[in-house]
């Protein structure tokens, strides 16, 4: 089974989940709230999110704000215009300065779509993969979220606004606010191989986009596959945060540097036990039914996510077929 037979069964599966029309969550009904981490450094996220993440429900996008002298910088621009003009009234109130700078830390839709709302003037910021990535997929990318999304969520009229700055594969740039500094970073394949690392190493706060979903019990999910490759880079990113970092995850609320392990854990057991398959010579399907972990299933996702993405996706990376 290659990749994209992977994505196309985790796309029905993901529409089966959203039972016709009704998408995980809707952005025509989401509201963002902000959370103040340090001066001049706030988490947005949905207003419902710390309720989903307490009980492994699916929460809408989360980004944040960096303000410092000069202005500030945004991180994720959202799904839609409305979702987009909420973050943007809420760096007006907090932070009392331009948008200078705007990161997209991966090309999915949720995380991109806004650019276009943004002044003008404001550069926007993506790894060099993302844009080639919506350059030449972008209408592809809309059919694909009006799928499981929804229709009349203010995606058909999205238009493509391409990165002023990129980052390279395994780069990092180093932003000055104005009394603040913040790195984007590429800490190697985590989920689509143009995922960026948002880190304010004066709060200590990092923004990690989907390679990390929310806190336990919510999972990765190895959506372009690589296990071994996103295990690795979710070890690099432990190892260089300080153990009193913040986390904002890519759809939750902000949590520590240990909420990590929970992830590294899960993509180290699958490895492990997937690995284990391979070896007695099992088939995928086989595999599937033998990797049960039913100590990681406390995420609403799991039963998608879990049997029919991830098992699937190691299955390949660790067999080669």
């Amino acid at each position: 089974m290659n990749i994209l037979h992977l994505i196309a069964l985790a796309g029905s599966l993901l529409a089966a989940h959203a039972r016709g029309a009704e998408p995980i969550w809707d952005g025509n009904q989401v509201d963002m709230v902000s959370e103040k981490l340090a001066d001049g450094v706030y988490a947005y996220y949905a207003s419902n999110a710390k309720e989903l993440n307490a009980k492994g429900g699916a929460a809408a996008t989360s980004g944040g704000l960096v303000v410092g002298a000069k202005g500030a910088l945004l991180v994720d621009t959202m799904l839609n215009k409305r979702l987009n003009s909420q973050v943007q009234a809420l760096s007006r109130r907090l932070g009392h300065k331009p948008i200078l700078y705007a990161v997209n830390t991966s090309s999915h839709g949720d995380h991109t779509y806004g650019n276009m709302y943004l002044p003008a003037q404001t550069i926007i910021i993506q790894h060099a993969q993302t844009r080639s990535y919506l350059s030449g997929h972008l209408d592809d990318d809309k059919a694909f979220m009006i799928k499981h999304f929804g229709t009349g969520r203010g995606i058909e009229q999205i238009q493509a606004r391409a990165a002023d700055l990129l980052v390279v594969p395994g780069g990092r740039l180093t932003l000055d606010l104005g009394g603040k500094t913040v790195d984007i970073i590429d800490f190697g394949f985590a989920q689509t191989g143009g995922d960026l690392w948002v880190w304010e190493p004066q709060a200590k706060v990092l923004w990690t986009g989907n390679p990390v979903i929310a806190h336990k019990p919510a999972l990765p999910w190895l959506l372009d596959g690589h296990l071994v490759a996103t295990l690795d880079t979710l070890r690099r990113v432990y190892a260089f945060l300080p153990a009193d970092a913040r986390v904002v995850p890519g759809h939750g609320v902000p949590m520590g540097k240990e909420d990590i392990k929970w992830h590294i854990d899960y993509l180290d057991s699958v490895r492990s036990q997937v690995q284990a398959a391979v070896d007695k010579g099992l088939g995928l399907d086989e595999t599937v039914k033998q990797v049960a972990m039913p100590e990681f299933s406390g995420y609403a996702l799991f039963d998608w996510v879990h049997p029919a993405l991830n098992v699937p996706a190691a299955y390949q990376d660790l067999s080669g077929k």
